[in-house]
This record gives structure tokens, sequence and C-alpha cells, in this order.
């Protein structure tokens, strides 16, 4: 493979940067710039074609197996002034055999070279991209292997329930259980349970990623600008004493007791000949109802006609005027807001307590696919003289739907359990 080079660190200015080089030609390429390279770590002088002095830098060597991108890799950990970073670069990019990396292709390696299943490659994206404590967990949960284990406890099942019914077609007069529907049965069970599970908490493992929606609803100068202000802590949003200022949807993103949540401002809901605020009503509306949880916020709480959800919460606005029962806020005082925060970060973390380790669409649908092929041959396991290589077939199918989960597709592993389980060939 090409030997690449690229900055792995941010661009701009900083104590240190780090410049990282993968490939056959990354230990002699960086021998080039400064004379020899240590065994593991060592500051060296770098200079350019011409001897001159480029940087001093401390230079980490990791050997072919070893190193994340399972090549040999080298590391330049350089002075974080731009221009040392764009002379070593350029440097670098004079050498015939090196080539700048494409984005991403470091990990595209480590995933080529067996260091990272797919799996863990998108839990390594969710990890950089991470800005909450709830994000980061999730993240580090997916990249430190979790889902690749659950997976292969899934594909050991199923493997092992394929290999009992492979033996009774290919086998029959070897040492073989007479039935093995039983034991089939009881690991196709197993697996469908523990898939259930997992794909019903994708959705919100999707929404602790990218974050929850919490939509602000009520009439037109109920107060919903001045409390999502008081939320913000800043002035987000445009309050007036005219009803119906707020003509458009407006959204502000929070760090929620370690959750991502974006807050949603929305048109004040009523009856109106305003073309351009029966827009933004219409908008609000179809916003709210897509949102993960909705705050109504009234000046009567028994006055509220509206049929609620279970993600729902009625509050009483302007509560330092309208005193009642129940939840109440004034976004002019602040009252009742950390009450408010605590009611909404219950009930999401209420959610987050339903999320697996799967965490995205793609896992979902593979998972919903394997059940499919098992419920396909849980059904044909009932049925009086069904075909057992067709059922068989629906294992593998399920099998590979599992392998699609962490990058792998690989069916031999049903004959080595074959081979290791009954003793054939022998």
């Amino acid at each position: 493979m090409d030997t690449i080079f690229a900055l792995a660190t941010a661009q701009g200015r900083a104590g240190v940067a780090v410049v990282r080089i993968s490939g056959p030609m990354a230990v002699p390429a960086v021998a080039g710039l400064c004379g020899d390279v240590p065994a593991s770590r060592g500051v060296r002088a770098l200079r350019d074609a011409d001897g001159e002095l480029l940087d001093e830098a401390l230079i980490l060597q990791f050997p072919e197996g070893k190193s994340f991108t399972g090549e040999s890799v080298v590391e330049l950990q350089l002075h974080g002034s731009p221009a040392v970073v764009h002379a070593v670069l350029r440097r670098l990019g004079d050498i015939p055999e090196l080539r700048q990396a494409e984005a991403g292709e470091f990990t595209r390696r480590a995933l080529e070279n067996g260091r990272l299943n797919l799996a863990e490659v998108e839990g390594l994206a969710d990890l950089i991209d991470a800005e909450t404590e709830s994000q980061r967990k999730q993240a580090v949960r997916v990249f430190s292997g979790a889902l690749g284990v659950l997976a292969d406890s899934w594909r050991t099942r199923l493997i092992r329930a394929a290999a009992l019914l492979e033996a009774t077609i290919d086998f029959a007069d070897e040492e073989v259980p007479v039935d093995v529907s039983p034991e089939v049965n009881d690991l196709l069970d197993q697996v469908r349970s523990e898939m259930s599970k997992e794909a019903a908490g994708v959705r919100v493992a999707e929404r602790v990623r990218d974050g929850f929606e919490v939509a602000i609803i009520g009439a037109p100068n109920v107060g919903k600008s001045t409390l999502l202000n008081r939320l913000a802590g800043r002035d987000v949003a445009i309050t007036s004493e005219v009803a119906g200022t707020t003509r458009d949807v407006i959204e502000v993103q929070m760090d929620l007791d370690g959750l991502p949540v974006t807050l949603l401002d929305t048109a004040g809901v009523r009856d109106t000949d305003d073309i351009v605020e029966g827009l933004g009503v219409a908008r609000a509306k179809e916003r709210a109802e897509r949102a993960d949880f909705r705050i109504h916020l009234v000046l009567d709480p028994s006055e509220m006609d509206n049929e609620l959800g279970l993600d729902d919460v009625v509050v009483q606005a302007k509560s330092d005027l309208h005193h009642g029962d129940g939840l109440g806020v004034s976004g002019r005082t602040g009252e009742g807001i950390d009450e408010l925060i605590d009611h909404v970060s219950r009930r999401l973390q209420e959610k987050v307590g339903q999320v697996g380790i799967a965490m995205r669409e793609r896992h979902r649908v593979a998972m919903v696919r394997a059940i499919g092929y098992l419920d396909d041959a849980v059904l044909a396991l009932e049925t009086p003289d069904a075909m057992t290589d067709l059922i068989a077939e629906d294992l593998r199918s399920a099998i590979r739907a599992v392998d699609s989960i962490v990058g792998r597709v690989d069916v031999e592993h049903v004959l080595d359990e074959i081979f290791s389980s009954f003793c054939i060939g022998k």
C-alpha cells in the first residue's frame, strides 16, 4: 500500500502538532529528515533537503502490527506553529514514495488491517464528535468493542444452531444427537430476544448521538420566548408585548445533565389571517409533533384542552403573577426554572435507560433483518416434515446479517463448528 501522511491534530496555532506517517516507507522517509529514527521514541532535529533546520521534534515509532493502522507508523510531535507544520508537510510531500492521506484513510486502513471492526470505526467517529458526557460514554462503549462482543456472542450461538442442523443433513451416520430441535430452539429464542431489545433501543441511542428536541408550545404572548432566553442563559429570541412576534422556529442547543438537547421556541398557536404568521403556526405544530418532548406553556392549566402525549408536560406560565398547583415558571424572575429543567432531565434520562449498545440505524436494520430470518426458522422448526436444509439456510442468512454489523462476512466457521463438535473427518 502507499505510504501516507497527514496532520493528525487540528489546524492552527497550538503547543504541539502531531504529523502521522503510515505505510512501508514511513521509517525510511522520516530517516531522510532526521538521519535515524529511534526504535521507540526520541528527540531528533528535522531538516529540509538542503540541511536547514525545520524543527526539533519528538519522534514515536510504532512497528507493524502494533500501530493504530496495523502498518509501520511514525508520528512527529512538532512545535505547533502553523509555519513549522506547513514546512514539515511540504518536506514530506516532496518525497516521491509518500502522498497526502485522504479523509479517514488512517481509520480505513485500521479496518482493512483488522485493527478495528466496522462498529468500532463508527464508535470512533462518534467519540471524536462527542460534545456531552452521554455522547462520550455511548461512543466509548462501541469504540471499545462492546457491540462487536455482543455480535460475536449472537454469531457463536447461531453458528452452533446451524452446525447442529447441518450435521443432521450431511452427517446423519455420525455420532450426532437424534433430535437437535430443543437446543436449536433455545439458541434461537435467546438470540432473538436479545436482538429485539437492542433494536428497540437504537432510536433513543440515535437521539443521544444527534440530540433530543424539546419544543416549547403555547398561545401567543404566553412567555415562550422569555422562557427560552432564561433556559439558554442569553437573549436568543426577540420578546415583545405584541402577540405573534415569533414567526419561525428558533433553536438553541444546550447540555442538559450530560445530554445533548435542542430547545425549540415555536410560533404562538392561534387562528390568524396573517399569511406569514399562519405559516409559522403550521411549522410550529409540525415541528412540535416531531420533537421528543413538549412543554405546553399555559396561563391556566385547567383550560388545557389539547390531548397530551406521554412525552408532554403542562407548565403554568408567568407563575410570579398567576399562582397555581403543579409546575409553574416565570421567565421574568426565573421562578420554577430549576424544577422544570430537573423534570425534563429526568424524563429524558428515563428514555436513555432504554439504550443498549447498538446506536445506528444500520445496526437496527441488520438486527431486524436477522430477526426476520430467525422468525422463519422458528416457524419452520414447528412445522412437521420441515426441510432442514431450508432452515439451515435461514440461519446462515441471519449470521450474514449479524456479520454486517461489524463489517465481516464469513460462513466457514459453520464448518469449523461441525468438525470441532462432532469429530467429523476423524
